[in-house]
């Protein structure tokens, strides 16, 4: 890729084609830091709507100095907005495609056509027998790209958070004494009696607290945050797995919005199939 196609698709990012892609591949291989490649790569799996835009997002903002900048860029106008006149496009160039000529075919024995009922059949069989795991990610459109407005940072920085905290495991680091020479015992042990000195010359005295004395009752506060809850952060849960907050998510959403309750009752029993297959 030269420059001037370079410029070219950071002046018009929905241009991508997959060509361009294999290259900003290569391109961000050798510059992993290469913050404008990342974004146009990020731009092209939004357009093609692929599932591997999730996780591409994660990566972008990992190498990204300013994430503030990232969002303000995937919440933009020219991000979120499909390329104009694209689809009547491709639509007119199917319906001005010239056919020449006729072709008979002949069928050949033990050779069965499948004809375009059939073949909608087969697809009809094949979606029957789908999982009930699988049917309902496709409801709850699990691995579609997740798309922030701009006043949902909150549920961007969500989605950037792990989904599963992993405790730390630190290795125990054990002297033997006997491997310390002596000049190192004596060391510490003179600190250690310098220490004691010291608390002694110092004399702390602990003031006992007078029985007639009030206590002053410190009270827990309850940070209301439902108005943060959008349907993005429930997808967003939805996405880490974390079943039980998306479920509270969706209960939230039901008391913020009353007219879409049924839908989001469905909702909380799909997610609740998939807690249940995934427990």
């Amino acid at each position: 890729m030269n420059l001037t196609d370079y410029t070219y698709l950071l002046n018009k990012p929905d241009a991508i084609n997959n060509r361009y892609a294999e290259t900003l591949d290569n391109v961000l291989t050798a510059f992993p830091y290469f913050q404008s490649a990342r974004v146009l790569k990020l731009k092209h799996f939004y357009n093609q709507d692929s599932f591997n835009y999730n996780y591409s997002l994660k990566v972008s903002a990992a190498y990204t100095t300013d994430r503030s900048i990232l969002f303000d860029f995937i919440t933009s106008d020219s991000f979120v907005s499909v390329q104009k006149g694209l689809y009547e496009k491709k639509l007119e160039e199917l319906m001005n495609m010239s056919v020449i000529g006729s072709e008979h075919i002949i069928i050949e024995a033990n050779k069965p056509v499948v004809d375009a009922l059939e073949l909608s059949i087969l697809t009809s069989i094949n979606k029957a027998t789908a999982t009930e795991e699988q049917k309902v990610e496709e409801k709850l459109d699990i691995g579609k790209p997740l798309e922030f407005s701009r006043n949902e940072k909150h549920s961007f920085q969500e989605w950037l958070q792990l989904s599963r905290l992993k405790p730390i495991i630190r290795e125990e680091i054990k002297i033997d004494i006997n491997t310390r020479s002596d000049a190192e015992l004596s060391g510490a042990k003179k600190k250690n009696l310098d220490l004691i000195d010291k608390f002694i010359e110092n004399n702390p005295k602990l003031t006992p607290i007078a029985k007639d004395a009030t206590v002053p009752i410190i009270e827990t506060i309850s940070e209301d945050t439902s108005h943060l809850m959008t349907e993005t952060l429930a997808r967003v849960y939805l996405e880490q797995k974390k079943y039980s907050k998306a479920i509270q998510a969706y209960e939230i959403l039901i008391l913020k919005y009353p007219g879409k309750s049924s839908f989001f009752a469905n909702r909380i029993s799909d997610v609740k199939i998939l807690q249940q297959n995934n427990n």
